[in-house]
């Protein structure tokens, strides 16, 4: 098969989502509205819907070693997007897998604060992928909590407090950051993509909505798909805000639970 004609197929090393609006399912929706082949790693099964989470269930360190050498050894991954990753073991049996035969991107979005503020790793946690799957990383994507905790200090609450992140997040070790500013006021919602060429900012129109269910999920698994699709980083950090944008703008056609809904992955097709 030619290169024009082939079609990337990209993995997602997370957790499983029950409602379909996070984790796993999400990204699998995600890959597939980008025209990309989705495979996956599941790394905790939950009990969760739209309302909230009632239960985690770890896979066992063996098995996510077990999943990812079944997989590799037969897929060609052309890119990597991780989620979260909450212990030691598992961080470091990711890191071990990818560093052997390592696709050309890999996406970490550092799932560790809930929408309710609470932390959903502990300090172990925080550590390794702080300290084993930063470094790993092409691109890092964390929101403003989730950078307070990666950078050990409290959140920021204006765009000039994120510019002065800067010089704190490239010293974890990955080369691109993208910083999201969805938690700042206001009708714009502000991200700092950060590079070694230097910062630049990506905005988008804040919608109005309460379907926020999996936002950093998709986000971040778009810029995945766009990224094994041969995409710039700045191109496909700028077709993923445009994509989830309409995904937030559609979400209100679907009618998924009673709390915080998805967005709308498939807005261009259905």
């Amino acid at each position: 098969m030619s290169d024009a004609s082939r079609i990337a197929n990209v993995l997602t090393i997370a957790g499983s989502d029950p409602s379909g609006g996070a984790g796993i399912q999400a990204d699998l929706k995600t890959f597939s509205a980008h025209g990309t082949y989705g495979t996956s790693v599941i790394t905790a099964l939950t009990a969760q819907n739209t309302c909230g989470v009632t239960g985690v269930h770890p896979v066992p360190v063996d098995f996510i070693a077990a999943q990812l050498e079944t997989l590799l050894d037969d897929v060609a991954i052309d890119a990597v997007k991780i989620g979260m990753v909450a212990s030691r073991e598992v961080a470091e049996t990711i890191r071990e897998r990818l560093e052997r035969r390592r696709p050309r991107w890999i996406v970490l979005d550092p799932v560790m604060v809930a929408k309710s503020g609470d932390l959903l790793v502990d300090d172990a946690g925080i550590r390794a992928v702080r300290d084993i799957i930063v470094p790993l990383a092409d691109l890092i994507t964390p929101n403003l909590p989730e950078a307070a905790v990666l950078l050990g200090d409290s959140e920021v609450t204006s765009a000039e407090a994120m510019e002065a992140l800067q010089p704190a997040l490239r010293r974890l070790g990955a080369p691109h950051v993208l910083l999201k500013g969805g938690h700042l006021a206001g009708e714009r919602c502000p991200d700092l993509l950060i590079s070694p060429e230097g910062a630049s900012w990506l905005e988008a129109e804040r919608i109005a909505t309460d379907n926020l269910h999996g936002t950093g999920c998709s986000l971040s698994s778009a810029i995945t798909a766009r990224l094994a699709r041969g995409d710039s980083l700045v191109g496909a950090v700028q077709h993923a805000k445009v994509w989830l944008s309409q995904a937030l703008h559609d979400s209100h056609r679907l009618d998924v639970g009673r709390g915080r809904g998805p967005v709308h992955h498939f807005h261009a097709w259905w």
